[in-house]
């Protein structure tokens, strides 16, 4: 397959789904890539919906001799590989916890929500697409993780399981850091124990010093996520970062870039929740401009959500405002390669990375 149609492949995928056809690894309810498979398609990191509008999905995995197979209509198109069940997941901390309770692997990346508790949910701030509760009342997870235990499970994925990086996310709180110093901490434990890159995602603390702290704990880093930059979508699907605004996330934005450097503060723009097209490319503009990657991802409806009964966007969507910001990312330099860790570096749940060896195809270059 050329480089177009392997992109055309991947955002199709994100799109309809993967029907399984043989056994692999997957997450399933609760927040995060969930309701889907992690794999590789002709080597590029791919999320997959596996459930709800797969069942009439075209595409199909197939198990061959030496790996899987994406096939449609009974068509050979690409070669796959899936992730195995890691091997840290068999193991437990001295108290009795299961690593997997503790962080996940998404694909090469270790992943935790350290506190599985935000202050908006199950009211009306609650974000309209975050299933963050689902995973703590499912007992899939532990409430409230701390840095030794991060630490711990952290070394065994890069020993065990190959990681590269460590992602580490949290619930919002209603203090002033809204949960950021909490999440630093383990990121600060993590990487003096395993030496991974990590990235600490967190809302804008009301107190922007705080930011200037995480950045001494020594993560690598930051990801603040905005979700859109239609302010009326924001309003209806993110009422508590709504009262923040655009401009308190570029305000925010700035500080963040000041202390960990332009590509090392992202920010997750969802595509498929009734935004405007040219206000979203727009605002991904404006964050390149300010030194931040925005990580555009189709909406992923999350089962036992508010918008569970969403459809993730067709690829006839996606595909034009992923061309115009990756575009004019590659222009000032930014690309896959920037971040250090997170996301926006593992690339499997959107279709930008997918797109970067066509774009440069056609003569789109970083400017030195």
């Amino acid at each position: 397959m050329t480089a177009t149609q392997i992109s055309e492949l991947i955002l199709d995928l994100q799109a309809r789904g993967l029907r399984l056809e043989a056994p692999m690894e997957r997450r399933t309810g609760g927040a995060g890539p969930t309701d889907c498979g992690m794999l590789w398609v002709a080597g590029h990191p791919v999320t997959a919906p596996t459930e709800g509008i797969a069942k009439d999905s075209p595409y199909a995995l197939r198990a061959e001799d030496d790996g899987y197979g994406i096939y449609r209509d009974g068509v050979r198109l690409a070669d796959a590989s899936a992730q195995r069940r890691p091997r840290f997941y068999d193991l437990t901390t001295a108290d009795g916890v299961p690593y997997w309770q503790i962080a996940l692997l998404h694909l090469d990346s270790v992943a935790s929500t350290v506190v599985q508790h935000c202050a908006y949910w199950g009211n009306h701030d609650q974000c309209r697409f975050c299933g963050i509760g689902l995973s703590l009342s499912a007992g899939r997870t532990v409430a409230r993780k701390t840095p030794e235990q991060l630490a711990e499970v952290a070394v065994a994925a890069r020993d065990l399981d190959g990681a590269v990086d460590a992602t580490l996310t949290t619930g919002s709180t209603r203090g002033i850091d809204r949960g950021a110093l909490y999440v630093g901490r383990c990121g600060q434990a993590v990487k003096q124990a395993s030496g991974l890159p990590v990235e600490a995602q967190f809302e804008p603390p009301a107190d922007l010093d705080v930011i200037d702290q995480v950045g001494a704990m020594g993560v690598d880093s930051v990801g603040i996520h905005i979700e859109t930059f239609d302010p009326a979508v924001l309003a209806r699907v993110a009422p508590a970062k709504a009262r923040t605004g655009i401009e308190g996330y570029f305000t925010a934005w700035q500080r963040a870039v000041s202390v960990f450097g332009a590509g090392q503060v992202s920010t997750y723009v969802i595509l498929g929740m009734g935004e405007d097209p040219q206000m979203t490319i727009d605002g991904c503009k404006r964050a390149v401009d300010a030194g931040v990657y925005p990580f555009l991802v189709p909406l992923r409806p999350v089962i036992g959500t508010p918008m569970a009964d969403w459809k993730p966007p067709p690829s006839t969507y996606t595909r034009p405002i992923y061309a115009k910001v990756l575009a004019y990312m590659l222009q000032r330099g930014m690309t896959s390669a920037t971040t250090k860790a997170g996301c926006a570096r593992c690339q499997a749940c959107s279709g930008l990375s997918s797109m970067e060896p066509v774009l440069l195809q056609i003569g789109s270059r970083p400017k030195a």
